[in-house]
């Protein structure tokens, strides 16, 4: 009986412990979208911001959203400050240095911009056709995105 119990333990820990989200590239989606049509979850920060690195820490780690976005959606961890050039939608991005080892991506820009400002964090969800259908920059409660990503599926 203590074996049975060890086994279930171990497998509860590990089908748990062990369930990673996974994050795409942009360059990937193109090709990934002609295997299966899925809308496109793309969450863009940067490494100082509290906000994100809270998203990242809890929300992105919820065993029923990672499920959620791996099974349904492709999902895309962008930083904004990435300084390689990207190529998606036939387009190539560029970094845009501002200053003294700051900037800020060409297509964190195109994504995260709302009324002309950006902000982080920024989600940015994109249909089939790579274009934007739903834009939110500001820290996102779980229970919140679990309801975005109900209503992603209607």
């Amino acid at each position: 009986m203590k074996k049975l119990a060890l086994l279930i333990f171990i497998f509860s820990i590990t089908s748990t412990g062990f369930c990673q989200l996974k994050s795409r590239t942009f360059e990937e989606i193109d090709s990934l979208q002609q295997i299966q049509k899925r809308k496109i979850i793309v969450f863009i920060h940067t490494d100082w911001c509290q906000f994100c690195q809270r998203m990242k820490a809890t929300t992105f780690k919820n065993h029923e959203i990672v499920e959620k976005l791996n099974s349904d959606f492709y999902f895309i961890d962008f930083n904004a400050e990435e300084k390689r050039d990207i190529t998606f939608a036939n387009h190539t991005f560029k970094y845009q240095p501002s200053g003294n080892n700051v900037g800020v991506h060409e297509l964190a820009l195109e994504l995260g911009k709302i009324n002309n400002q950006i902000a982080y964090p920024i989600l940015c969800v994109l249909n089939d056709k790579n274009e934007i259908i739903f834009q939110y920059n500001n820290y996102m409660a779980l229970k919140d995105f679990k309801a975005l990503l109900e209503n992603l599926e209607k």
